[in-house]
C-alpha cells in the first residue's frame, strides 16, 4: 500500500485517460451505425440515359439536412437540386437537374442515424459509359478527426459523471447516512455532478459539428446549434440539463439540511431524497435511452426501459463501489465507514450485478443478431472484452465481500470487549487534549488503545502533545523571528513549517490508526482493485456505445455486396462478377477486391474493380493492376491498370477480349510500399 490516497487517485485518473483515449480513438471511424441497403442508381450501374432523381435506402430511419445527398458530375459539379426528401420507409431521394451528359457521377451521403450517430459514404453511377471523373472525397470522415475524439471524450465524462453522481449518492442514502457529513464523499458526489454538466454542455456545442463538417471551428456556430436543438438527441441533453438542476437541489438537500436533523427527524427528508432522487436518476438514464441504441431497431418499446436499468444498475455498482472507496480512504477517524454499510453495499451490488446480466443479456442479443457477430464484428469483439471485465470485477468482489464478513465479525467482537469497560476509557482523549501540552504518557492498560490501532494510548498522545508543544514554541514570540531576518518573514516561515509538521503528524497517525485493523486493510485494498477494473469497464462501456453493431455491421456486409452484384446486374446482360479476398500480410492488409467485367462477351469490354475491407468499407489502396490469361491457348497474360475512380474504386474502357474461353483473371493489390499479393480466380468469358 502507497502513504496516502493521492498517488492511488493519480495511478486511477491516468488510466482512465490511457484507457479511454485508447478506446474511443479506436471506436471513432465506426461510429456509423445506419447501413446503405440499397440504392437507384446501384453502385457501378451503367445505365443508358440519366435518372430524374437518386434513391439511397438505408437499414434503419435517418436525419437529413439540405446537403445530406449530394451527386457529382465528373468535373465535381454538384448536379442535384432542392432539398433530400424521405420517399417511403428508409428510402430516401434527392432530385437531378435535366440534360445530365453521358459520364460517371459519384453520389455522396452524410446523414445521422436513428440512434445519434454520423453515417457518411460514398458510389459511383455511370450515365451512358464510364469516365473518367477529378471528384475526390478523401476528407474528414462523419465523426472522426479532433471534434470526433472531444465527443467521445464527453460521452465518457458523462457516463462517469453519472455513475459518480447516481451512485455515490445512493450509497450515502441506502448504506452509509453518516457519510453525508464527509467532506471527501461530499466532494465526490458533487464531482460527479460538475462532470456530468461539464460533457452535456459540451456534448451539446459540439453536436453540430459532430455531425456534420467535423471542423473545429463549428462548434460555436448558433445556426448549427439551432438545428441540434430540434433534433431527438439536441432535446434529450436539453433534458438532461433540465434534470441536472433538480439533482443539484437534491445534493443541497442531502449534504446540507438533512446533515443537521437529528434522530427521527432524519427519517422524513430520507424518504423524500430518495423517491425524488429516484425520479430523477430515471430521468437522466432515460435521456440516454431514448436518443441512442435502445430507441432504434427491434423492440424499441422493451429495450428502452432495459436500457434504464441497465444504466442505473451500473451507476448503482461502479458509483458505490467509488464513494466506498473514498469513504474507507477519506473519512476521518471519528467518522468511519462502519460495517453494517459495507453490509449492506455488497448486497446492493450483487442486486446490481443480477439486473446487469440480466438486462446485458437481452442487449447483446437484440445488437449482435447472430453467434458469428460475437467474433465477427468490432462490437462482438468488444462485447467478449466487457464480459470479461464484468467476471474479473465479479471475482474481486468475492474476495471484498469476505473482507466484508470479517470485518463484521471483528467490529462485533470489539463491541463485545469494549462493553464491560467502556466508560473508564478516556485517557487517549485527555493526552492528546491541547490542556496536556507537555504529551505525557496517558495512565491506563496497555495493548489496544481506545482508538483501535492496537499502539498504547500514550504514544498517540505523546506525538499530539509534541506537536501542540511545538506549535506554542512557534507562536510564542512572534517578535523574535523577525528579529531575526527581518520583516517577520522568519516567523512566517516557522510557522508554516510547524504546520506542515502538524499535518505529517496527523497524517501519520491516521494511517497508523487505519493500517492497525487488518480486515479494513484488505478490504480497502480489494475495492481499490474493483475500482481500476471498474474505469476500464466503463471505458469499454462507452466505445460500445460508439462501436456499430454487429447486427448493422452484418447488414452492411450483406448490402455491399449485393450493390456490387446490381451494379453488375444493371450494366448488361451477361456481365461477370468476381470476388476474392485477399490478405498483404502488412498492417491493415486485409479486404476485399471485386472485378466487374461488363458484357464479359469478346470483343470490347468494360471493366469497374471495387475494394473494401472486410466490414464492407471503402478501402482506397495506392495500387490495383489486372491481368487476363487464357493458358488453354497460351494467350497472356494481357495487362489492364485501371484508372482510379474514386476511393475503393477503379475503372477501364476498351478491354479486349480475343477469343472465348476460361479465362484467369489475376488482380495485384498493393497496400503500402512493400505489401502487396496477387489472387485469381477462373471465369468465362464470351
Amino acid at each position: 500500500m502507497t502513504r496516502t490516497i493521492a498517488p492511488r487517485l493519480r495511478t486511477l485518473v491516468l488510466l482512465l485517460l490511457a484507457v479511454a483515449g485508447a478506446l474511443l480513438a479506436g471506436a471513432a471511424p465506426a461510429s456509423a451505425h445506419a447501413a446503405l441497403t440499397g440504392s437507384d442508381p446501384a453502385q457501378g450501374a451503367v445505365v443508358d440515359r440519366a435518372p430524374d432523381q437518386v434513391n439511397l435506402t438505408f437499414s434503419e430511419k435517418v436525419a437529413l439536412n439540405d446537403d445530406s445527398l449530394r451527386v457529382l458530375d465528373p468535373q465535381g459539379a454538384r448536379v442535384d437540386k432542392g432539398d433530400p426528401a424521405e420517399v417511403s420507409g428508409t428510402t430516401y431521394a434527392v432530385q437531378l437537374r435535366g440534360g445530365l451528359p453521358d459520364g460517371t457521377y459519384t453520389v455522396a451521403f452524410q446523414v445521422v442515424s436513428a440512434d445519434s450517430h454520423p453515417v457518411s459514404g460514398a458510389y459511383t453511377f455511370s450515365v451512358g459509359a464510364p469516365s473518367a471523373t477529378t471528384v475526390a472525397l478523401g476528407g474528414q470522415e462523419a465523426g472522426g478527426g479532433l471534434v470526433g475524439g472531444l465527443y467521445g471524450l464527453g460521452r465518457y465524462v458523462s457516463y462517469a459523471g453519472f455513475v459518480v453522481l447516481v451512485g455515490g449518492a445512493a450509497f450515502v442514502l441506502a448504506c452509509w447516512p453518516g457519510g453525508c457529513g464527509v467532506r471527501a464523499v461530499q466532494r465526490l458526489v458533487v464531482a460527479g455532478w460538475l462532470a456530468l454538466t461539464a460533457a452535456t454542455l459540451g456534448l451539446l456545442l459540439l453536436r453540430g459539428s459532430y455531425t456534420t463538417s467535423g471542423k473545429a471551428s463549428d462548434i460555436l456556430d448558433l445556426d448549427l446549434l439551432g438545428q441540434v436543438l430540434q433534433t431527438k438527441t439536441g432535446a434529450a441533453l436539453v433534458s438532461r440539463l433540465l434534470l441536472l438542476g433538480a439533482a443539484a437541489l437534491f445534493i443541497a438537500v442531502l449534504f446540507g439540511a438533512w446533515e443537521k436533523r437529528e434522530g427521527a427527524e432524519k427519517r422524513d427528508p430520507a424518504l423524500g431524497l430518495a423517491l425524488g432522487g429516484s425520479v430523477v436518476a430515471v430521468g437522466i438514464a432515460a435521456s440516454w435511452a431514448m436518443s441512442e441504441h435502445a430507441s432504434t431497431g427491434l423492440q424499441p418499446g422493451v429495450a428502452m426501459p432495459v436500457d434504464v436499468v441497465h444504466l442505473l444498475a451500473v451507476a448503482a455498482w461502479l458509483g458505490g463501489l467509488t464513494a466506498l472507496l473514498v469513504g474507507l480512504y477519506g473519512a476521518p477517524a471519528g467518522t468511519p465507514v462502519t460495517a453494517s454499510a459495507v453490509r449492506r453495499f455488497s448486497t446492493i451490488a450483487f442486486a446490481s450485478v443480477v439486473a446487469l446480466v440480466a438486462t446485458g443479456a437481452y442487449q447483446s442479443w437484440r445488437q449482435l443478431g447472430s453467434w458469428s457477430a460475437l467474433t465477427g464484428t468490432g462490437y462482438g469483439q468488444l462485447l467478449l472484452v466487457k464480459v470479461g471485465l464484468v467476471a474479473l470485477l465479479v471475482g474481486i468482489a468475492s474476495i471484498s465481500r469476505r473482507w466484508t464478513a470479517r470485518l463484521t465479525d471483528t467490529a462485533d467482537a470489539a463491541a463485545t470487549r469494549r462493553t464491560p469497560r467502556a466508560q473508564p476509557v478516556t485517557a487517549p482523549t485527555d493526552a492528546a487534549s491541547p490542556a496536556r501540552g507537555g504529551g505525557e504518557p496517558a495512565s491506563g492498560s496497555g495493548g489496544a488503545g481506545a482508538d483501535g490501532t492496537g499502539e498504547q494510548p500514550g504514544t498517540a498522545a505523546q506525538d499530539a502533545g509534541r506537536g501542540t508543544e511545538a506549535a506554542g514554541a512557534g507562536t510564542e514570540d512572534p517578535d523574535a523571528g523577525a528579529a531575526d531576518g527581518g520583516a517577520g518573514a522568519p516567523g512566517s516561515a516557522r510557522a508554516a513549517q510547524l504546520a506542515r509538521q502538524r499535518a505529517a503528524v496527523a497524517a501519520a497517525r491516521r494511517k497508523r490508526e487505519r493500517d492497525a485493523d487488518s480486515e479494513r486493510f484488505g478490504l480497502r485494498r480489494s475495492v481499490l482493485a474493483e475500482a481500476g477494473v471498474a474505469v476500464i469497464l466503463l471505458a469499454v462501456t462507452t466505445a460500445l456505445t460508439q462501436t456499430e453493431p454487429g447486427r448493422t455491421e452484418e447488414a452492411a456486409r450483406a448490402a455491399a455486396a449485393s450493390g456490387v452484384s446490381a451494379g453488375s446486374a444493371a450494366s448488361a446482360t451477361g456481365a461477370l462478377t468476381l470476388d476474392m479476398s485477399f490478405d498483404t500480410g502488412g498492417p491493415d492488409g486485409k479486404g476485399v477486391v471485386s472485378v466487374d467485367l461488363d458484357p464479359a462477351r469478346t470483343g470490347t469490354n468494360e471493366l469497374h474493380v471495387y475494394v473494401t475491407h472486410p466490414d464492407g468499407r471503402a478501402y482506397d489502396i495506392p495500387e490495383v493492376r489486372i491481368a487476363f490469361s487464357l493458358e488453354a491457348k497460351d494467350l497472356g497474360p494481357l495487362p489492364v491498370v485501371p484508372d482510379h475512380i474514386t476511393a475503393g474504386h477503379w475503372s477501364a474502357s476498351g478491354i479486349q477480349i480475343p477469343v472465348a474461353g476460361d479465362w484467369k483473371v489475376a488482380v495485384t493489390v498493393r497496400t503500402s510500399d512493400i505489401d502487396q499479393v496477387t489472387v485469381s480466380k477462373n471465369a468465362q468469358i464470351g
